[in-house]
């Protein structure tokens, strides 16, 4: 494992481990074993900026999350969640605290972590190693891809609090898992083992030991890396908008009409027609899309 040459350096990143285990993949792994990788306001932006940096350096293509520790993301950090309510009980009684802005005790735009609602550019892959419970199931549920630990486990147990899951999982759940599956694991408190979530379409599948399991999900994203990275761009952005939109055509005719032209005229094309006619492996050239 080495460090590319990077065109840019990422951002700091105090909440998570950066490294590069294959050629073009970026691992983020989520670095809060003691707290079960749930996440404060402060690591949700941290990640997100991660995640834009990453669309736009030109030497990565795909990344791929996961947790130290028996956790994935057990998701957001309670404890945070507890003091800031205990700071707002003490300034309603008159006590001179200092309770933060309440405009950045929100989610970046692009949800839990900056992937649970992320259009983004590049796909992301979860390697789901132990619990991933609320936002951190969030997060899995607005990953392109999930491999699952057999030690995985997934739910929704918001409603078991008083809340709900407002990260954008439950719309994704039911497209995934379907209304009756969905329902019973958000308003049930259902729970699904790695082996259901992949029953269920909801993760590819499970690796084959725990051990295995960022392995099997670096192998999985040097397939997508080692394509074009053009194609890669245009094809997720493809299958996402067919996802989201109600009208099929009208997800294939925003994917032509966003980056078709780009595509055909840019290097990677030739380079793999010419690649496939000499029967010889492409060198792909950085993506401009």
């Amino acid at each position: 494992m080495s460090t590319p040459k990077l065109f840019s350096q990422p951002p700091a990143t105090p909440t998570y481990i950066l490294s590069y285990p294959a050629p073009y993949v970026l691992l983020i792994t989520i670095n809060r074993p003691k707290a079960m990788n749930s996440l404060p306001y402060a690591s949700h932006w941290e990640a997100d900026a991660l995640l834009q940096w990453f669309d736009a350096e030109p030497s990565l293509r795909v990344a791929v999350i996961t947790g130290t520790g028996k956790a994935f993301c057990a998701g957001q950090d309670l404890i945070e969640q507890r003091d800031l309510a205990n700071l707002r009980e003490k300034k309603a009684r008159g006590e001179k605290v200092e309770v933060p802005d309440r405009r950045l005790l929100v989610h970046p735009t692009n949800g839990f972590m900056g992937v649970s609602r992320r259009s983004g550019k590049k796909p992301v892959i979860a390697a789901v190693n132990g619990w991933a419970m609320g936002g951190g199931f969030e997060i899995c549920l607005g990953c392109d891809m999930i491999v699952a630990s057999p030690n995985a486990t997934f739910g929704l147990p918001e409603a078991m609090r008083g809340l709900y899951a407002g990260a954008g999982g439950l719309s994704r759940l039911v497209r995934l898992a379907g209304i009756t599956v969905a329902s019973e694991v958000a308003m049930a408190g259902r729970f699904l083992s790695a082996q259901e979530a992949a029953k269920y379409l909801i993760a590819n599948k499970v690796s084959k030991t725990h051990e295995s399991l960022v392995d099997e999900a670096v192998e999985l994203a040097s397939k997508v890396a080692n394509l074009s990275p053009d194609s890669i761009v245009v094809t997720r952005h493809g299958l996402r908008q067919a996802w989201e939109q109600a009208s099929v055509e009208r997800a294939s005719q925003e994917t032509e009409m966003r980056y078709g032209t780009a595509l055909r005229d840019g290097d990677n094309l030739g380079i793999g027609l010419r690649a496939f006619a000499d029967k010889k492996q492409p060198q792909w050239v950085p993506s401009k899309l």
